[in-house]
C-alpha cells in the first residue's frame, strides 16, 4: 500500500463528505421556498449522499491500516463493506423518492419561488461536476472501490440535477407534472445504481478474479521472463486496494533450487512493479510436473511432452 494511496483516498473521502453537507443546507432552504417535489428528492439523496461519505470516510481509515495478528490480509474488505452500506442507503432514498414523486405525479401543485429552486440546482450542478472530476483523478491514480462507489452515486446526482432543474423550469412554464415525473425517473435510476454499487462490492467480498486486462498484463509480465517456460494455479483477487497474486511458476527441470528461487525473486519484483502493493506469493516448479492446464510459451509447450511428475 503507498502513501499516495493513502492521502489521495482520504482527501477525496472528505472532499465528498464537505460538498454533500453544503449541499443539504442549500437544498433545504430551496426545498422549503419552492415545495418542489424534484427538489425534494434531491434534497433526499444529498441527505443520503452525506451519510454514506461518512461510512466512507471511518472505511478507509479502517482499510488503511496494516495486517495485524488477527487480519493476516490487511483490512482492506472494508472498503466493500462500505460499498455495501452505501448500496442500501442509496435504495433507500430511491424508494423514498419513488413514493413522493408518485404522489406529486398524481396530485400535481404549482411551485413559489422557482428561481431560488434554479439558483440551488445551478450551484450543486458545479460542485457536483468538480467533486466527480476529483473522484475520477483519484480512482484512476488508486482504483479505490469505496471512492468508485462515492464517484457512482455522485455521477447519479449530476443526472439529478439536470433533471431537477428541468422540472424548475417547466413548472415556471405551466407544466406542474413533470416536477412528480422527473422525481419519477430520478428515484427509478437511483435505485438501478444502488444496485449496481451492491454488486460489484459482493463481488470484491466474494474474492472475484482481476479483470482481464489485469490478468492479460501479469501472464506477460510472468511470460517475459527469459526463463519462465509457463505457470499454473493462477489465482487473483482484490481486498481494498491490496491486489493478490498467486501462481506456480514451471522452469526447467534441471535447473538448481538456488536459480529458481532468484527466477521467482525477480518475477515477483516486475508483479509488484507493474502492480504497487500487490501481495505476490510464487511456488516454483519443473515442468515435466505442470498440469494440462498451464500457461505455457509455445516452446515450452513443445518441451513438455514427458509425463508429469509422479509423487512418492
Amino acid at each position: 500500500m503507498t502513501d499516495q494511496y493513502a492521502t489521495l483516498v482520504k482527501k477525496a473521502t472528505l472532499a465528498s463528505t464537505f460538498v454533500a453537507t453544503l449541499l443539504i443546507i442549500s437544498k433545504l432552504l430551496a426545498w422549503i421556498m419552492t415545495g418542489s417535489a424534484s427538489m425534494l428528492a434531491s434534497l433526499t439523496d444529498s441527505l443520503m449522499d452525506v451519510s454514506a461519505s461518512l461510512i466512507n470516510l471511518f472505511a478507509v481509515r479502517y482499510a488503511l491500516q496494516p495486517a495485524d495478528d488477527e487480519h493476516r490480509f490487511g483490512h482492506g474488505k472494508a472498503e466493500s463493506l462500505a460499498g455495501i452500506a452505501q448500496s442500501g442507503f442509496i435504495a433507500g432514498s430511491a424508494i423514498l423518492l419513488l413514493f413522493n414523486a408518485a404522489d406529486r405525479l398524481m396530485n400535481p401543485m404549482p411551485l413559489t419561488q422557482t428561481y431560488v429552486g434554479i439558483g440551488v440546482t445551478l450551484l450543486a450542478l458545479l460542485l457536483t461536476i468538480i467533486l466527480i472530476s476529483y473522484q475520477a483523478y483519484v480512482v484512476k491514480k488508486t482504483g479505490s472501490q469505496a471512492v468508485k462507489a462515492d464517484a457512482l452515486h455522485y455521477r447519479s446526482d449530476l443526472l439529478l440535477n439536470v433533471g431537477v432543474l428541468i422540472a424548475l423550469v417547466a413548472s415556471g412554464f405551466g407544466l406542474f407534472w413533470a416536477d412528480g415525473a422527473l422525481a419519477l425517473v430520478i428515484g427509478v435510476y437511483i435505485l438501478v445504481s444502488a444496485g449496481s454499487i451492491a454488486v460489484e462490492s459482493a463481488n470484491t467480498l466474494m474474492d472475484k478474479e482481476l479483470p482481464e486486462d489485469e490478468k492479460q498484463r501479469i501472464k506477460e509480465i510472468v511470460h517475459g521472463h527469459d526463463q519462465v517456460l509457463g505457470f499454473h494455479e493462477f489465482r487473483t483477487r482484490q481486498a481494498g486496494p491490496t491486489k493478490f497474486i498467486q501462481m506456480h511458476l514451471e522452469l526447467p527441470d534441471d535447473m538448481s533450487l538456488r536459480a529458481a528461487h532468484q527466477v521467482a525473486d525477480e518475477v515477483e519484483k516486475a508483479l509488484e512493479d507493474a502492480f504497487p502493493g500487490a501481495d505476490v506469493i510464487i511456488h516454483q516448479d519443473p515442468l515435466s510436473a505442470s498440469p494440462p492446464s498451464s500457461y505455457l510459451k509455445p516452446v515450452a509447450a513443445k518441451q513438455n511432452t514427458s509425463p508429469p511428475a509422479q509423487s512418492d
